[in-house]
Order: structure tokens, then C-alpha cells, then sequence
């Protein structure tokens, strides 16, 4: 593919984005007028430490550009006014081998900063949709794929009380060319000049389409582009100390202001919508029935991990369930069956301190496996709109929001090759009161039960509308939910495996 066919590929001949001329490339500001402002300004975000962790707000200032235009040095101008303690600066390289075995935003999920904090970016999952799309030549499809993924990925971070501020550094391609000669010239930063920069260069119109279409399509009010003209570093700087003092100011307003919000129940995700109460309880298998069942599924299992391993497929197998509904019986017949080396079965507690500073998925993404591997997930993301929803660890909107999110996130990990099975086991109350008496008779399961458990028991009816809500309104194409009928344990974990297989089989026939 030369480079006319790249452009073609890329859409971005036909269409007419014309972001990056409202740049004024001639913008200078002298000597004397730049230090006449900028005391008053590194004052001003220097003070913005203190309210911002007290705040607890998180703030990603990200910069992309042309190569040489000024980036590094910015982002230098920015921390020298801010408490290293309190940001981290990105430094966003191309994707190593191991990070394209993931869904390819996950390592732009890992660097999203705790509360009250500032992640600073020299370059971003912008990178994606931009550089790497010309030179991965990327087809148009994949290209406006990948903006839509930016644009939920942003939205789900801003809905979730992230600043996110965007700078695009401009310059022409004349100065483009004297600042790499410069740099090459000098013994000391020659190095800084790589192939790609003076690909840039080459093609500096193809990249200056790629850019301008990027920053089109992803302007939004709740993330939007400020446009920087890099040309003069004074007039730069000013521009951008301002945007980030002014933007930041008005965030921590808003959260004095304490304005709720008001959100929503989404639509159903499925047009047949399940509940437990259908569940046919009184399936079973004989104990003869079952053995039969389990090494004819386990066999059929250890073959189809192979084969998910030689198509270089990822599988997320996630469990939700009642208190003692057999999530650990299942995922042990599912485990016990596959090579150790190719899978990781996860148990899911209460996020820690780190975690909970972070968007409730954060911890979830650097849980994924990679390509040709599986996760097996006890307990899972869904922790959102079932416990923490009935015990008041998040708020109304918050668990209402993430119905939304979480069905964004299994498209996203379906879109990028994952195949997501989900089961949740169901019980009978008089069922999950025998197994409770059970493990207190019995020594060596005496650990598996806890006053927590028990006061669970007391929340059943909350517990089950908030279960029905999560299957009506997250059991999609991509990711349906799957009921085991769980009173019969027997039944239950031949279910499971059986799902499974099938599913796998499935994908393996649709990759052909």
C-alpha cells in the first residue's frame, strides 16, 4: 500500500476538516509582555494543588502535535509549578509486542490517574487514530472504529468526574523542517531525530489531514480541543496556562456547587428480556449422569484451549452468583481441565484504596488476558450495580451510569477479538439456607461463611431486583447472560462447561 492508497484508505481526502486553519501561526508575544504574565499564572496553578486533592479530582492534560513542536518543552513548563507528588507524567511510546496481544486502548486505561491527582501526557491513545494509523495502515472502517471507542472511552471518564483538557501543538511544515535540522545538527539531541519524525516530514500533508480529521471528529464540551499555535513558545505557554487554570478553577466550582445529577435507567438491553424468576430450579443430573457429562466436557475443553490459543483468541468467562451457589465448584471443573499456563482464574474482592481512586473499571482492564488466553473471573465488574449499588458504596447515578458502561466495555472487548461469557447462578432462599447450615457443621468450610453472608440473606428481595435489573439491562448480543440453574450443583457445572465449549466453538467456526 503506497502512500495515495494510505490516504484513500483513510477517508481523509474527500472529507473537508479544516480544524487546524483556524490556528494563527503568526501569534507572537514579546520579551516583556511574556514575563509580565507569567508570574501571576505559575502562581495560579501552583495554588491549584491543594484544591484539587481536596477535591479529589483527577485531571489528564494531554498533548499531541507535530513532531518538534514543542511538547516536551510545555509539558517541562507545566510541572515546574506543581507538586511532584501530586502528577505523573505519560510518556506514550508505539505499542510494544506484548501491548498488541490486549485490546489496544487497555494500556491507555492503565495510565488514567487517581483522584486529585494530574496525569500529564506527551502524546496519547490519540497515537492510535493518527501516526499509528498510517503507519499501520489502518483501514477507514478500523480508523472510525477506533474514534468511536476515544469518544465513549472520554465520555465514560468525564461522566465520571475526569477533567480532560486536549492540546493540540501546531506548526508549519517550514518550521517543522528547521527545527529537525536544528536537532540534528546538535551533537547533544541529534538523537531526539527518529525515522519517524522525518517521515512527518515527508509527509507532512497526509499527517496534517490525519490530525485534523482526528481532532474533528473527538471535539466535544465535555473533552475538547484547545488548538495551540506552537510557533512562538512564549504566547504557547501563556495559552495553555491559561486554559488549564481556567478550565480546572471551573471544575472545582461546579463540585462546590454540589449540582446532582439525574440519570436515567438505559432502555433493555435484549429484546427478550431474562429474569430468575424463570428459572426452572429443579433441573438435575444423577451423580452417574454427571461424571459421564464432566470428562466428556473437560476433554472437549483442553482441545478447545488449544485451539483458542493457536487462533490467538482471548476469553473472559466471568461468575456472579447468591452467597454458596457454587461459583468456586464451577470455576474449579471449568480450570481443572486446561493448561495452567494459558489461564488465570481471578477472585474479585473489595477494590483496595488504589483501585477505588480510580474509574470502577480500571482495576478490571489490567485484568484482561491476552490474546489466546483466558480469565476466569469470580466475581466481576457487575460488583457495580448489585453490592455496591444495595449497600450505598456509590451513588444513585453512578450505578444507574454504569449499566451504560459496562455494556460499552463488553462491546469493546467483543469489537477487539475477547469472547465474554457470563454466567450468574441461581439458588432457590431455602437452598442457599441449607448450604449456609451445611458449611457451619462442617469444619474444614467453616471460612467460606461470615456474618457478611448472612446479613446478605437479610437484603434477598433488594438482591433480586437488583440482579433482574443487571440481566434486563446487560445481557446484549455480544455478551448475553447466561442463568444456571444452580440447586442441583451437578447441573449446574456441566452447564457451565457446556456453555463454554460452546461459545468457543462458536468463535472458531465464525474465524473459520
Amino acid at each position: 500500500m503506497d502512500r495515495r492508497e494510505i490516504c484513500a484508505t483513510l477517508s481523509l481526502e474527500s472529507e473537508g476538516y479544516a480544524m487546524l486553519e483556524e490556528v494563527n501561526l503568526k501569534a507572537k508575544l514579546e520579551k516583556a509582555d511574556y514575563e509580565a504574565l507569567m508570574p501571576a499564572l505559575k502562581q495560579q496553578l501552583a495554588a491549584l494543588d491543594a484544591p484539587l486533592r481536596s477535591a479529589g479530582l483527577p485531571v489528564i492534560i494531554l498533548f499531541e502535535g507535530w513532531s518538534a513542536a514543542g511538547k516536551g518543552k510545555m509539558i517541562g513548563r507545566l510541572i515546574k509549578n506543581l507538586d511532584p507528588r501530586w502528577f505523573k507524567v505519560v510518556n506514550t511510546q508505539a505499542p510494544t509486542e506484548l501491548d498488541q496481544r490486549y485490546p489496544y486502548l487497555r494500556r491507555h486505561w492503565l495510565t488514567i490517574p487517581e483522584e486529585g491527582m494530574f496525569s500529564i501526557m506527551d502524546r496519547s491513545w490519540y497515537q492510535e487514530v493518527s501516526v499509528r494509523a498510517i503507519a499501520d495502515k489502518l483501514s477507514a472502517r478500523c480508523v472510525e472504529t477506533r474514534l468511536a471507542d476515544i469518544r465513549r472511552f472520554e465520555k465514560t471518564l468525564t461522566d465520571n468526574g475526569y477533567l480532560i483538557l486536549k492540546f493540540f501543538l501546531h506548526i508549519s511544515k517550514r518550521e517543522m523542517k528547521a527545527r529537525l535540522k536544528e536537532l540534528s545538527e546538535n551533537p547533544e539531541t541529534a538523537f531526539r531525530v527518529v525515522k519517524s519524525d522525518r517521515k512527518q516530514l515527508a509527509h507532512y500533508e497526509d499527517y496534517y489531514r490525519a490530525f485534523d480529521r482526528m481532532i474533528e471528529k473527538t471535539q466535544s464540551a465535555e473533552a475538547p480541543w484547545t488548538l495551540v499555535s506552537g510557533m512562538d513558545s512564549r504566547a504557547a505557554a501563556v495559552q495553555v496556562f491559561r486554559t488549564v487554570i481556567d478550565a480546572v478553577q471551573a471544575r472545582l466550582e461546579e463540585r462546590r456547587s454540589g449540582e446532582s445529577e439525574n440519570i436515567s435507567l438505559p432502555l433493555p438491553a435484549s429484546a427478550k428480556p431474562l429474569s430468575l424468576s424463570e428459572v426452572d430450579l429443579t433441573q438435575s443430573l444423577t451423580r452417574e449422569e454427571y461424571k459421564n457429562c464432566l470428562k466428556e466436557e473437560k476433554a472437549r475443553l483442553a482441545k478447545n484451549q488449544n485451539l483458542l490459543y493457536l487462533k490467538r483468541i482471548p476469553l473472559v468467562v466471568g461468575f456472579e452468583g447468591w452467597d454458596a451457589a457454587g461459583k468456586g465448584g464451577c470455576i474449579k471443573r471449568l480450570s481443572s481441565p486446561l493448561d495452567a499456563r494459558g489461564y488465570a482464574a481471578l477472585p474479585i474482592a473489595s477494590p483496595t484504596p488504589e483501585e477505588k481512586k480510580r474509574h470502577f473499571l480500571w482495576r478490571f482492564y489490567a485484568r484482561l488476558p491476552k490474546s489466546g488466553h483466558i480469565a476466569i473471573f469470580d466475581r466481576t465488574w457487575y460488583g457495580r450495580v448489585l453490592v455496591e449499588r444495595i449497600e450505598g458504596f456509590c451513588s444513585e447515578a453512578d450505578w444507574k451510569r454504569a449499566y451504560g458502561e459496562i455494556n460499552d466495555f463488553e462491546s469493546y472487548l467483543a469489537a477487539s477479538g475477547t469472547l465474554v461469557v457470563k454466567f450468574w447462578i441461581h439458588i432457590s432462599k431455602d437452598e442457599q439456607l441449607k448450604r449456609f447450615r451445611a458449611r457451619e457443621r462442617t469444619p474444614e468450610k467453616q471460612w467460606k461463611i461470615t456474618a457478611e453472608d448472612w446479613r446478605n440473606r437479610e437484603k434477598w428481595a433488594l438482591y433480586e431486583t437488583a440482579v433482574n435489573d443487571m440481566l434486563r439491562y446487560t445481557s446484549t448480543e455480544t455478551a448475553p447472560w447466561h442463568i444456571l440453574a444452580g440447586n442441583d450443583k451437578y447441573f449446574a457445572r456441566i452447564q457451565a462447561l457446556r456453555i463454554v465449549n460452546e461459545a468457543i466453538e462458536a468463535r472458531l467456526k465464525e474465524k473459520g
